[in-house]
Order: C-alpha cells, then sequence, then structure tokens
C-alpha cells in the first residue's frame, strides 16, 4: 500500500459529539490547543469554507501545504489533496475528516493500467491532473492543475510527445487551446461530465444577460457554449472581475458560496445536472466532510494519512516540478 491511512473501517470517526456544544468555537479551540490549519476545497460545504484558515482550489491548497509553520493540516477536500499536503509536508500531521472522500476522476485511473498505457508510448512525457492517486504521481513526469495546465503543457517545446491523464476533457480543451495531439486517457469527473445542454440552453432563455461560466473538465459540448472557461479560482476571479451581474456556473456548486461572499450583488445560478430531480450539481465525495467530522479529526487526531519515505520521494518529483514552474509563469 503507497499511502497508509489511520482510520475506523468507516473511513471516520463516528461518535457523537457532545449535546450543546458549540461546534465552530469548539473546533478554533483546538486549532489553537493543536497548532492546527484547516484547508478547504471551494466545493466543501459553506459552513466548513467559513470556519477554513485558508480556501482554494487544487493548486493554490498544494502551495498553502508548502507554506504554513502549523503542525497540523487538516485537509477538508477529497483523500488525494490530504495525500499531495502530506507529500509536500512530511514533517507535518495531515488529516482528513473523511477518508472515504474519494475522487471518481483519480478513480478512473488505476495504477497498474495506467502504467501499462504508459508503455504503449515509450518516448512520450507524462503529464498528470493532480486529480489522481500518489500511485500515478510516481508513474508522472510533472502533474498539472486545471490553473496551469495549458501553461505547463506549453513550457515543453511542440515537437515533445506528451501522454495526458486522466481527464480526457480537460486534454482535448488543452490540445484545441495549444493545437498539441497529446494522447488522452480516457477518464473523466462525474459531475463535470453530468452538466446537461439542453438545460442549461433553457437557463439561458431563462436569463438572458447571464454568462455561462465552465470548468475545462466539462465536455466540449458545454465549453463551446461558455463565455469564459476556466479553473474553479478562475471562474471566481472572472465573475468577480466582470461588469456581469448574472451568471450561470457549470462546475461544482459549492463554489457558489464564495462567489456570492465575494459577489452579494451579483446573480449565480448552478448548471443543472441530466438528473433532473436535482436543480444543481454537487460531488457527492466532497460533501462527506461535515462540521461534527472536522471536530471529531482535531479532537482524536484521526484519520491521519502516512506515506513511506521511498514513495513520497518518487512522488514529490512531479508535483515539486508543477509548483516550480508554476512560480517560473506566475501562476
Amino acid at each position: 500500500m503507497l499511502v497508509e491511512k489511520k482510520f475506523l473501517p468507516s473511513g471516520f470517526l463516528n461518535i457523537p459529539t457532545p449535546k450543546g456544544i458549540d461546534l465552530v468555537k469548539a473546533i478554533v479551540d483546538l486549532k489553537k490547543e493543536k497548532k492546527a490549519i484547516i484547508l478547504a476545497h471551494y466545493y466543501q460545504e459553506a459552513v466548513i469554507q467559513d470556519i477554513a484558515d485558508f480556501v482554494g482550489d487544487s493548486l493554490a491548497l498544494a502551495q498553502w501545504a508548502t507554506k504554513t509553520d502549523a503542525d497540523v493540516i487538516v485537509l477538508c477536500g477529497v483523500d488525494f489533496m490530504g495525500e499531495t499536503a502530506k507529500i509536500l509536508s512530511p514533517e507535518k500531521r495531515v488529516f482528513v475528516p473523511d477518508l472515504n472522500a474519494g475522487c471518481s476522476l483519480a478513480n478512473s485511473c488505476p495504477a497498474d493500467a495506467f502504467e501499462e498505457f504508459i508503455r504503449q508510448y515509450p518516448d512520450h512525457v507524462v503529464i498528470s491532473y493532480v486529480n489522481t492517486t500518489t500511485a500515478v504521481k510516481v508513474l508522472t513526469d510533472v502533474v498539472v492543475t486545471s490553473t496551469n495546465a495549458r501553461q505547463i503543457v506549453e513550457s515543453f517545446p511542440p515537437e515533445t510527445k506528451i501522454i495526458f491523464g486522466p481527464d480526457e476533457n480537460l486534454g482535448n480543451y488543452i490540445n484545441s487551446l495549444t493545437g498539441r495531439n497529446m494522447v488522452l486517457w480516457k477518464g473523466a469527473c462525474h459531475v463535470h461530465e453530468r452538466f446537461s445542454l439542453e438545460k442549461i440552453l433553457e437557463l439561458k432563455k431563462e436569463y438572458p444577460d447571464a454568462l455561462l461560466l465552465a470548468h475545462p473538465e466539462c465536455k466540449s459540448v458545454i465549453l463551446k457554449i461558455a463565455d469564459f472557461v476556466g479553473s474553479t479560482s478562475a471562474l471566481l476571479s472572472y465573475a468577480t472581475k466582470s461588469a456581469n451581474n448574472e451568471f450561470i456556473v457549470a462546475t461544482e456548486s459549492g463554489i457558489l458560496h464564495e462567489m456570492k461572499e465575494k459577489n452579494p450583488d451579483k446573480i449565480f445560478i448552478p448548471a443543472p445536472p441530466n438528473d433532473s430531480t436535482c436543480a444543481c450539481n454537487e460531488c457527492n465525495f466532497m460533501k462527506l466532510n461535515t462540521l461534527e467530522k472536522v471536530y471529531n479529526c482535531l479532537k482524536y487526531e484521526m484519520p491521519e494519512l502516512f506515506i513511506s519515505e521511498e514513495i513520497r520521494e518518487k512522488a514529490i518529483k512531479p508535483i515539486r516540478r508543477m509548483l516550480e514552474i508554476s512560480e517560473k509563469l506566475g501562476l
């Protein structure tokens, strides 16, 4: 096992919290006591974003993991984000409130199958999206996020042969922007795959002045009609700077909390999925983390991630290369 996880069989500590406890205050007190920091992804529940010391996308969370002087990192996101934090900060204790919070995109790329795929293209550079397991990162030359994927691909000479995985939609989008012909692994995010073109077009009729903002993990039919395509942080930045007041947002609906916080006078409408019973599109993995689990995580110091130094040294190389290129490019 590349990553050891200290946790109960359920994946989290299912201990009832004391009756009448102020969870927010208790978490703040535990953070001070244990010199801990909470890092949360934009896709977390609003209450978790509000108690976090830093909220950001995958690239920003990785960068913060290297900067903090805290002894403990509680990573509120999905498991690969916690693993990335541990790889970058081996001296720190890294907890994840619920280790069942996996990633459909990472799950779509088993390391053994990806390794066999790579063998078919021996003269190719391997670029992997950060939404991958530690085992896949070990097989990778450089990791990317949706924030820096295009720029990192373009940092290689045009003639460079590249394998890109695991998100096929993001890879196709980068190919279309750069004129590259990267070999793509056929993986996808269950959230971004579910958006309904027909329902988005209906929303456009209802809100004719609304701009469509889309994450590059969406299918090409969605990206083609989008007014702006970008990473989670880029969508937030665009909405904040835009003079427009209405936006349809095609990414995980958790980002709407921060969008509304920064732009209280603007209207943000979640793009609907194909499932007609829901008006928004959520990641069921991201939403496994709760305030109660964050409290138990800090109180009992579980679940905790451990990575052997041998594996960490291999996995950190593509991540460090990403951070170095990103810093050089000012990302």
